[in-house]
């Protein structure tokens, strides 16, 4: 979509959408409403800061879909390295969550050079009373016995651990000793902070503490090597990426964390570059890297034929023609092949209105896709994001759009009410019930089962499956009861 027509929805305005933010929140109480005022905004693509407040705690009573500390470290950052048994320390409740509820796919035998499995203490009663600590120490020697071929162990920490004082980074120092095998201890009880925000950089902290510099590359450095940051796996994701990158001449040396390996990870700080996908969950260690090892980082959108070629050409800036040459070589090659998929899903879609509430970068990064498959954003936002996540999405929305902020389910249930999107891409919370008013849905948080939506594999998927959701005929069948 060109700049020009993007800046504008027909029919939207900042007066009808400050009227639809102002209608929603009639309903709370004088302060609440006060409180949730500068969360909700008209879109303005022109500003220099964020249009709307972020990162603060939740009101009481009001309904968020936000994630917690235990689930940004656990979910995020640790869990998906396949070479090391992640244990989640507490009760069995959280550790069953943690399993499989994002698709952080993985390449190996599991067991044997993947582990992605549940692993918990099961904490009881009489652990909350008289610690946990020796149960952990018990539990790390069974995980080892279990699985010698594991390269570590972390130990993710709930809500009671913190709440007791539990020391497991003590734990953790005496049995990587006896056990002759690295321990990870993450300090990420789920009530630390206002979001799983916290956990990533928790995370990311654990990483910088414990991991970074410990190993080096076996092969020598070379002039192209860069470590792809902050990409997960979903659905494949990374394995789509990394094969475009080396195609276009760079040397991938390590990937956080999706499919990674803790000593690729750990020898991170001998790249040139970091390429960085999820800034809200990785811009911490990026920043690091780049203040202590002096290693540049580049954010890139690998969403869409549009967003892929700029990244690419972006990407290819910072290295030498050779470079370039490829990249160049790589576009030519799969851009036709994209415009095939637009001119075959385009004409299904064009015109059709999106929502979306998510996590990390989806809001932003995913709207050019949408927009390239002939779609319109018309509202945005983010459960756990920063101020400067609304600053790098405000240019991506059109003039006027609703942006939202830790948005409650009521209020979302407003605006679609209004808006009438013919798609919403949000999480599992909000999936049934805006299906069951009848409204076609995708969860962009895993992509419902389905992947990779990177790079120039994923495209083709990703406008597969959102035709098949917007215009499956079941749609016609259902009607909402109220």
């Amino acid at each position: 979509m060109s700049a020009d027509v993007k800046k504008r929805v027909e029919g939207i305005t900042r007066e009808s959408t400050q009227a639809m933010i102002d209608k929603a929140l009639e309903i709370y109480p004088e302060k609440a409403r006060k409180k949730r005022e500068p969360h909700l905004a008209p879109n303005d693509p022109e500003a220099t800061s964020a249009c709307v407040k972020s990162n603060r705690k939740t009101i009481p009573g009001v309904m968020s879909a936000r994630g917690c500390a235990y689930a940004g470290a656990k979910g995020v950052v640790w869990g998906p390295i396949r070479d090391m048994a992640h244990i989640s320390h507490g009760p069995v409740g959280c550790g069953w969550y943690s399993w499989g509820t994002r698709r952080n796919l993985m390449s190996g035998v599991n067991g044997v050079s993947n582990f992605a499995m549940q692993m918990t203490s099961d904490f009881q009663e009489k652990d909350i009373v008289y610690g946990g600590d020796k149960k952990l120490a018990t539990l790390l020697r069974e995980t080892k016995e279990l699985f010698p071929l594991a390269k570590g162990i972390s130990v993710l920490s709930e809500c009671p651990v913190g709440l007791i004082g539990d020391d497991i980074n003590s734990v953790a120092r005496t049995m990587s000793k006896e056990l002759d095998l690295p321990v990870f201890p993450c300090n990420c009880e789920g009530f630390r902070g206002v979001s799983q925000s916290l956990g990533h950089h928790i995370s990311n902290d654990t990483i910088r503490d414990y991991v970074i510099e410990t190993r080096e590359f076996t092969e020598p450095a070379g002039p192209y090597d860069i470590a792809l940051i902050g990409d997960y796996n979903i659905g494949g994701d990374v394995w789509s990426v990394k094969p475009l990158l080396e195609e276009c001449g760079l040397n991938v040396k390590a990937s956080w964390t999706g499919d990674g390996q803790i000593e690729q990870i750990a020898a991170t700080h001998q790249v040139k570059l970091n390429v960085i996908h999820c800034y809200r969950s990785m811009n911490y260690m990026a920043r690091v890297m780049e203040e202590k090892y002096k290693i540049p980082w580049l954010e890139l959108n690998f969403f869409g034929p549009t967003k892929i070629k700029a990244s690419l050409r972006k990407l290819a800036e910072h290295f030498d023609d050779n470079i370039k040459r490829k990249v160049e070589a790589a576009i030519a090659k799969y851009d036709p092949e994209m415009q095939k998929v637009i001119a075959e899903y385009r004409p299904r879609l064009e015109g059709k209105k999106v929502m979306l509430y998510v996590g990390g970068l989806r809001p932003r990064h995913t709207v050019s896709a949408y927009e390239d498959l002939g779609m319109q954003v018309v509202g945005s936002g983010y459960e756990f994001a920063h101020n400067d996540d609304y600053e790098r999405t405000a240019p991506e929305m059109p003039e006027a759009t609703v942006i939202y902020d830790d948005v409650s389910e009521y209020e979302l249930e407003q605006f679609v009410h209004t808006l009438k999107p013919d798609l919403v891409g949000s999480g599992i919370k909000e999936k049934y019930l805006l299906q069951k008013m009848g409204i076609p849905f995708r969860q962009m948080h895993s992509w419902d089962y389905s992947g990779p939506y990177h790079g120039y594999m994923g495209f083709p998927v990703f406008a597969r499956d959102i035709d098949m959701a917007v215009n499956s005929p079941t749609w016609k069948l259902v009607k909402a009861p109220f």
